[in-house]
């Protein structure tokens, strides 16, 4: 398979070490795969490579991917476009589909999910079954809000507890809770 023949995928994720395992991870199943830490860069490299595929994470530094979307779906609309977000919603994942993204993955994600996404939204009829609709607990729900409450802070608690009109230790004590217990 010559390099023209190889499908492409541009990562688009401004934490260098997954961006790098993402790209390697494409390369060893036959994808060219490039890696982009900001907008500017992530929209150079479409130009120039015109990827099948564009991974897009949700937050980037200081910048929202979600304002990625439209020009990279106006550069190439038959480009395949999954969001992927450690901070899931239901608005944000509406307001991806909205922009023109084809799938949304919550992060933790590895390369054959992205690639099994890609396939559906490449041809629908793929997938087997819709996925079992599931219901996140209001503990869940509650507990991906501070996350991205503290987040929005850069960690520090007593400015996320005034936001989340907690006291603070009671905030530092959701915050020790397990979420996979949740």
């Amino acid at each position: 398979m010559t390099e023209k023949e190889k499908p492409a995928a541009l990562v688009v994720d401004d934490d260098e070490v997954y961006r790098a395992r993402l790209c390697r991870s494409f390369g060893l199943r036959g994808w060219e795969a490039q890696g982009a830490a900001d907008i500017g860069s992530a929209l150079a490299m479409a130009r120039e490579m015109a990827p099948d595929l564009a991974v897009v994470d949700l937050r980037l530094a200081n910048e929202s991917g979600l304002s990625l979307i439209p020009s990279l779906r106006e550069s190439d609309p038959t480009m395949t476009i999954v969001m992927l977000t450690g901070y899931g919603s239901v608005a944000t994942a509406l307001e991806a589909g909205r922009l023109g993204a084809d799938r949304y993955l919550s992060k933790p994600v590895d390369v054959d999910q992205i690639l099994a996404a890609y396939e559906v939204a490449r041809d629908p009829a793929m997938a087997s079954a819709p996925p079992p609709s599931t219901v996140p607990s209001l503990a869940r729900v509650e507990w991906e809000h501070i996350q991205r409450v503290m987040a929005d802070c850069g960690g520090n608690v007593s400015q996320a507890a005034r936001l989340l009109g907690l006291h603070r230790r009671s905030l530092q004590r959701k915050l020790g809770k397990n979420p996979t217990a949740i």
